[in-house]
C-alpha cells in the first residue's frame, strides 16, 4: 500500500443517509473519524456525501440538522452507504428509500446501518443470512418482529458486504476497524488518538455497562440470579430455579436480595421484566398483548395491572 498522503491512495466515496430524528451522536462518531483521516493524511481519503429524500435539511432528534448534497436515487457510485436512524425505526416504511437500498445492494454497494439503521436494512430484506447488531434498546423489538435474523449484542458487526453498528460511541470503534483495513493500524491509531479515543473496543464488546454496574452489587449469588433473569424474560423462572442457579436456598436468596437490593427476588424479577416491557412500548409497534407475552405476563390485563402498580399509570398512557 502506498504511504498515506500520496496521490496513489484511493479516495473512497461514503454515502450517509440520516433519517429524520437520527441521533446526532451516532452521526458524528461515524463521520468525524473520516474527516480526521482526511486532515491527518492531508488529502481526501474519504469523500462523505450526505443523502436525503430532497435537498432540504434533515432534522436530528435534537436541534442539529444535516443538509444533503445528494438525493435518494441519484447515481452516486458509492463505496459504502450508511443509514443512520433513531426514534422508532421498526415503523419506518418509506418505499422510495427501501427500494433504493435494495437497488444499491443489487449493484454491489456495501451497506451499513448505525443505531436504528440496521432495522431499516432488515425491513428492506437486506439482512437475511447476515450477522448483525443494533442498539440494545431496539434489539428485543427487532427479535420479536423478525426472529429469523442473526442478531448479536455487539458494538458492531462486519459480515461481508453488510456493516451494522449499535450507535452512540460505537461508530468510533467501527471506524477504527475500517480505517485499519483501508490504511493500516498505525494510521487508524493516529485518527483515534486525535479524538482521545485511546481505548479501542473490539467488535464483540458489550453495549451496556457490566452486570455489576447495572445491578449495583458484586455479590456472586445475586449476579448469577440476575443473569438468569435477564436470559429468561418471556418465560420467567420460578424462585426454586433461581435459587438453584445461585447455589442458595430460596430463603437465603430472598434474604440476600432484600439486604442488598431492597426487595425480594421475585419482586426484582418482575421489575426487570416491566422495564423490558417499557422499552418495547417505547421502541416497537407490538400490541399490548404481544408485549405482555414477550415479557412473561399471562395477558394484557395482567400486564396492565402490574405496569400500573410499578409506574403509576397504564401502559397505554405511556405509549
Amino acid at each position: 500500500m502506498a504511504a498515506i498522503g500520496t496521490n496513489s491512495v484511493t479516495t473512497r466515496r461514503i454515502g450517509v443517509l440520516p433519517v429524520d430524528g437520527f441521533a446526532i451522536m451516532s452521526y458524528a462518531t461515524l463521520v468525524e473519524p473520516m474527516r480526521a483521516a482526511n486532515l491527518l493524511a492531508r488529502r481526501t481519503l474519504y469523500e462523505m456525501i450526505n443523502i436525503g429524500l430532497s435537498h432540504n435539511p434533515v432534522p436530528s432528534s435534537g436541534a442539529a440538522m444535516v443538509t444533503p448534497q445528494a438525493r435518494v436515487g441519484d447515481d452516486l457510485k458509492l463505496d459504502y452507504l450508511f443509514v443512520v436512524a433513531g426514534g422508532d425505526p421498526t415503523t419506518y416504511n418509506n418505499r422510495t428509500v427501501i427500494n433504493w437500498l435494495a437497488r444499491m445492494a443489487r449493484e454491489g454497494v456495501p451497506l451499513g446501518g448505525v443505531s436504528g439503521g440496521p432495522i431499516i436494512l432488515a425491513r428492506a430484506g437486506l439482512m437475511a443470512g447476515r450477522r448483525m447488531t443494533v442498539h440494545w434498546e431496539h434489539a428485543a423489538a427487532l427479535a420479536e418482529i423478525s426472529p429469523h435474523l442473526l442478531i448479536e449484542r455487539s458494538l458492531y458487526v462486519i459480515d461481508r458486504d453488510r456493516v451494522t453498528c449499535a450507535g452512540g460511541t460505537a461508530p468510533m470503534d467501527l471506524m477504527h476497524a475500517l480505517i485499519s483495513q483501508h490504511h493500516g493500524a498505525p494510521f487508524a491509531r493516529l485518527v483515534s488518538d486525535w479524538y482521545m479515543h485511546t481505548e479501542i473496543r473490539p467488535s464483540a464488546g458489550p453495549q451496556r455497562a457490566g452486570l455489576v454496574e447495572r445491578v449495583g452489587s458484586n455479590n456472586a449469588s445475586i449476579l448469577d440470579a440476575v443473569e438468569a433473569m435477564e436470559a429468561n424474560v418471556a418465560e420467567p423462572l420460578p424462585l426454586s430455579r433461581l435459587a438453584e442457579t445461585a447455589k442458595l436456598s430460596e430463603r437465603q436468596l430472598n434474604r440476600l436480595f432484600s439486604e442488598k437490593l431492597g426487595r425480594s427476588t421475585m419482586r426484582y424479577y418482575r421489575e426487570l421484566r416491566l422495564e423490558k416491557a417499557q422499552s418495547l412500548l417505547r421502541n416497537s409497534p407490538l400490541s399490548l398483548t404481544e408485549i405482555a407475552l414477550a415479557t412473561g405476563f399471562a395477558g394484557s390485563s395482567h400486564f396492565s395491572r402490574a405496569y400500573a402498580d410499578q409506574f403509576g399509570h397504564p401502559p397505554s398512557a405511556y405509549r
